[in-house]
């Protein structure tokens, strides 16, 4: 990764894109070990992480993850998902926090030399573009290497940089050892290593 000890940094981590992303690459993500990497990269001024939440469920399995980044350093976003049903006539929730995000790196640009995008969505694109016009640096972190590919080709010419996120697998990420939907028992100090589930809400629908 590029950057300049000097450099202003802010990221903005699309929950549910980056969650599908590392399993496709088989990891978990260590946001604590994220933050403590990107806060040797530069001077980091905020971590947004943007996520939907179901409101009417007593426990979703997202919510350790959520408390705990909220105690730990990022910025969380969130608003509740919608219940929809899909052709299969399953219960899906939509989720989607494009708006969000692109409001938040708009407004973050005039304050940001290096803005980092943990999504590959293509619909990113423009935003990107518009980001770059207002004088600030994009670097793009998703993967090219899972099956199907996470990174749209458009999104990635237009950033600065491409990172993929397999290339960090050694600094921020550890290997997936438990089923689906299992979570580790949380510990003291360690609940920055529990995954988002992936079905929980459907924030591409």
């Amino acid at each position: 990764m590029s950057f300049y000890p000097t450099d202003r940094l802010a990221l903005f981590i699309d929950g549910s894109n980056l969650y599908s992303t590392a399993k496709g690459l088989g990891f978990d993500i260590d946001y604590r070990k994220l933050l403590e990497e990107f806060r040797k990269r530069g001077v980091l001024i905020r971590a947004y992480y943007y996520t939907a939440l179901v409101e009417d469920q007593e426990y979703t399995p997202i919510r350790p993850l959520v408390d705990w980044l909220d105690y730990n350093g990022y910025s969380l976003v969130t608003k509740s998902a919608r219940e929809y049903t899909d052709s299969h006539g399953r219960k899906r929730w939509r989720g989607d926090m494009d708006v969000e995000i692109a409001v938040d790196m708009m407004n973050m640009a005039d304050h940001a030399d290096h803005l980092v995008l943990f999504s590959g969505d293509g619909d990113f694109r423009y935003l990107v573009e518009a980001v770059q016009r207002k004088g600030a640096r994009v670097t793009v972190i998703s993967t090219v290497k899972s099956q199907p590919p996470m990174a749209s080709d458009e999104l990635r010419r237009q950033a600065d940089n491409f990172v993929d996120l397999n290339d960090l697998a050694e600094i921020v990420c550890r290997p997936s050892r438990l089923p689906r939907f299992v979570q580790e028992p949380a510990r003291t100090g360690d609940r920055a290593r529990q995954s988002e589930p992936e079905e929980d809400v459907d924030a591409d629908a």
